[in-house]
């Protein structure tokens, strides 16, 4: 055996034996996974707050705050959505709804339900944020313990999606995806697909009582590029929110829940 072959030969099994021992040895143990409202990971130090969203709040509406996440100027949609849109259209100019997913009890989901006409309760923790709209009673869970979104291969995708919260300055920054990709709409005749992904930048304004919410969608699958909303909410002192649940008997006397003005 020349020497060249022997340097190989020794280099090789160097490297099994590593690989080996690697393997042999003790890795250290994952940390044990705990609730957001688990009594050791709300006791973990954490820097304060800047601001506490606890309390009750409405959509401001008026001028430059519409309900709607209608599409900015110059959208363009996927020849998928486009089918949608124009078809919503073509209802509408004929006096029919198109799709009324929301008018049949299917969650309204993210970005809707955040200003549909009804207050949210919000109540804040140092691990997490609990959204509760009194609209179908949805819920939203802002997780703000430092996890990492789910492992896309064991998530359950929701109409609320998965959202994780860090804090950047004075701004509470919401990173949200893991949407379902039906029966899910952005606007009317825009649907939301499974690749949706939202980014809300949140903060109080004036003296508390009005919250600013920024927002940032993407979503590959319906348009193209990045479309930003600012929308504002109110602080509400004398509501609390109730038990609601959207039933289809209790619809229908509302005409676009009827088949004769909600094009399926």
């Amino acid at each position: 055996m020349n020497r060249r072959l022997m340097i190989v030969c020794a280099a090789a099994l160097a490297m099994a034996a590593g690989a080996f021992a690697g393997a042999q040895a003790p890795q250290p143990a994952a940390a044990p996974a705990t609730s957001a409202l688990a009594r050791a990971n709300l006791a973990k130090p954490r820097a304060k707050a800047p601001f506490d969203l606890t309390g009750v709040w409405l959509h401001g509406g008026g001028q430059d705050n519409s309900f709607r996440f209608s599409p900015p100027a110059g959208f363009k949609l996927t020849p998928a959505a486009q089918v949608h849109y124009d078809a919503a259209r073509k209802a509408q100019a004929e006096n029919k709804v198109y799709r009324d997913d929301i008018g049949q009890c299917w969650p309204a989901g993210l970005p809707l339900i955040m200003t549909r006409v009804w207050p949210i309760a919000m109540m804040q923790y140092p691990t997490v944020i609990y959204m509760i709209s009194e609209f179908m009673n949805s819920v939203r869970i802002v997780y703000m313990d430092g996890r990492q979104h789910s492992d896309p291969d064991v998530v359950v995708p929701s109409w609320n999606g998965e959202s994780i919260g860090r804090w950047e300055g004075d701004t509470l920054v919401v990173d949200t995806k893991y949407f379902t990709g039906h029966h899910h709409w952005i606007d009317s005749g825009i649907p939301a697909s499974d690749a949706l992904h939202i980014v809300e930048r949140i903060k109080p304004l004036n003296d508390g009582n009005t919250l600013q919410i920024e927002y940032e969608l993407t979503d590959p699958k319906s348009f193209e590029g990045t479309w930003k909303y600012t929308k504002r909410w109110r602080r509400v002192e004398d509501r609390d929110i109730a038990e609601v649940s959207c039933l289809p008997e209790l619809n229908d006397h509302m005409p676009t829940t009827k088949s004769g003005a909600n094009v399926r």
